[in-house]
């Protein structure tokens, strides 16, 4: 998909829409106003009759024949003392569903007063909803939907800054191809996403984003000492990987961000296993270990000035004859031993060995992020992941910069009554604690392979995949949490914690 910036003035577009922005006050005003004029007050009439009242994502589609932009999309933004740039993703997406569906292949994007603060910024998000509203989840059919192809967009310039906006466009198109990387792997099902197969996908977007990589397979693993990972893939007779990104944009520095994600393309629960309703969205029990293949693609392409590893420890959990017991016993990489309580609770054990790795490798500072459990779904619902950390200025760091990157995150407690529920009798820790508290005694677990270095787990269980679509977004996976790791690794580039605009990342220059 091409995309551009428009220097037309706003009645002189030639698209077959312009999509503007309206608030819930109802003003016209740039763009919006000029459209109106042009067409004679329709847009004004629209207002009047409160067909559309601002809301966000509210849409309302005026045909404007004899103009050289044929129709309008008037698209809601909501309240505008609340505006925050983050919105202008959910408006570029749904105006390119909208209209998508309807067999449109191009349009020109408004942008409200309020980008101004911020124009690179805005036209980032703009571009990466505008990408990632094209994605649909019919790709296995032999007679698929009817896929939204748009040839092109622009973003009006009017007076904003252009450099800007075109600083903007660049990072908004390898955003949203990063998000849609990480939904189309999260998608793909279980036959077609082995570990083995993960593990190159890890390879060749390394390669295409000029990235190192290796792999640990099951005998480097045994050499290791990585037994918690290993004793998930017993089960299987597909074999474990482990894959390693790594993106050098700072030699100079020896500080190192680590993400580390879960890739456990298919969880049956393996003896403990899940009850048969839904168990088909297990594929998706990957999400986090394509979140970080992704952002690390987007990393080596937007090239900021800091040092960022990908480790993406991957098996499955199957029931087979060789699987893990309830009463089992294993030992991680940093010479824990885990008593295995229920091994449905699988993910915290192939996070552990990935985090023992990580900080082999060197890691500074670490982030992990994984669908690891049901009580965070329980405790959050799908508005937000759950996030747990050792460190107060590294956590209120990420809250801050992800703040307005398009996905929501809340803080959770590691309280040390949590970390008494995992105690074992037998051997240092148990995999579970039971339910009660069931996010924030994973949290604790998982603590215990970080050793003192700041690190960050975020339970994206309820927001990796969607059950309903959005009118920006189809159904299914989200892409979470790509857009946060990319807007900390900017800002770790720009070496200030305070260097966030509307409490999040400022676009970055790249080295």
């Amino acid at each position: 998909m091409q995309v551009r910036i428009s220097t037309d003035a706003a009645r002189k577009v030639e698209a077959e829409a312009l999509v503007v922005p309206v608030f819930a006050d109802g003003k016209l005003e740039g763009a919006a106003a000029e459209a109106d004029s042009a067409t004679g007050g329709a847009l004004a009439d629209i207002l009047a009759s409160a067909e559309i009242s601002g809301k966000p994502n509210e849409v309302s589609l005026i045909h404007a024949k004899d103009q050289p932009f044929h129709r309008v999309l008037l698209v809601g933004l909501g309240d505008r003392a609340k505006f925050r740039p983050g919105a202008l993703a959910k408006y570029a997406g749904t105006a390119m569903r909208y209209l998508g569906k309807r067999n449109l292949k191009s349009m020109t994007f408004a942008l409200p007063a309020e980008a101004s603060a911020d124009p690179a910024r805005c036209a980032s998000f703009i571009v990466e909803g505008a990408i990632a509203g094209t994605i649909d989840t019919t790709t296995y059919r032999t007679e698929p939907d009817k896929p939204i192809v748009v040839e092109s967009i622009a973003i009006l310039a009017e007076s904003f800054d252009r450099d800007a906006l075109a600083r903007g466009i660049e990072r908004g198109q390898i955003i949203g191809e990063s998000v849609n990387l990480a939904r189309i792997m999260a998608l793909t099902p279980a036959n077609d996403m082995t570990p083995t197969h993960l593990a190159a996908r890890a390879k060749d977007l390394a390669a295409q984003a000029g990235l190192e990589y290796h792999m640990l397979d099951e005998d480097a693993m045994l050499k290791k000492g990585m037994g918690a990972l290993l004793g998930v893939s017993r089960g299987s007779d597909e074999p474990a990987t482990l894959s390693v990104m790594s993106y050098k944009g700072d030699p100079s520095s020896k500080e190192v961000l680590a993400l580390v994600g879960k890739g456990l393309t298919f969880d049956s629960g393996g003896i403990s296993i899940k009850p048969a309703d839904n168990m088909h969205e297990m594929k998706y029990d990957m999400s986090g270990g394509a979140g970080v293949i992704a952002a690390m693609y987007a990393i080596g392409k937007l090239k900021p000035k800091c040092n960022v590893i990908g480790v993406v420890p991957s098996s499955e959990n199957l029931p087979g004859h060789r699987a893990m017991k309830p009463g089992d016993v294993l030992r991680a990489m940093n010479g824990k031993t885990i008593e295995v309580i229920n091994t449905d609770a699988e993910g915290r054990l192939i996070l552990a060995d990935g985090l023992c790795y990580a900080r082999e490798l060197g890691a500074t500072k670490i982030i992990d992020c994984a669908t690891l459990t049901g009580a965070c779904v329980i405790a959050l619902g799908h508005a937000a992941s759950g996030t747990m950390s050792n460190d107060e200025a590294w956590v209120t760091r990420f809250l801050e910069i992800a703040a307005d990157c398009g996905e929501r995150y809340w803080r959770l407690p590691l309280f040390d009554d949590y970390r008494t529920q995992i105690k074992s009798d037998i051997a240092d820790l148990k995999n579970t604690g039971g339910r009660p508290g069931g996010a924030e005694t994973a949290g604790v677990f998982l603590e215990n392979f970080v050793d003192k270095t700041p690190w960050i787990h975020l339970d994206i269980a309820g927001t990796a995949y969607l059950d309903g679509e959005s009118p920006f977004q189809a159904k299914g996976p989200t892409g979470t949490p790509v857009r946060a790791f990319v807007a900390i690794a900017e800002d770790l580039a720009l070496g200030s914690s305070s260097s966030a605009s509307n409490g999040s990342a400022k676009v970055a220059t790249s080295k």
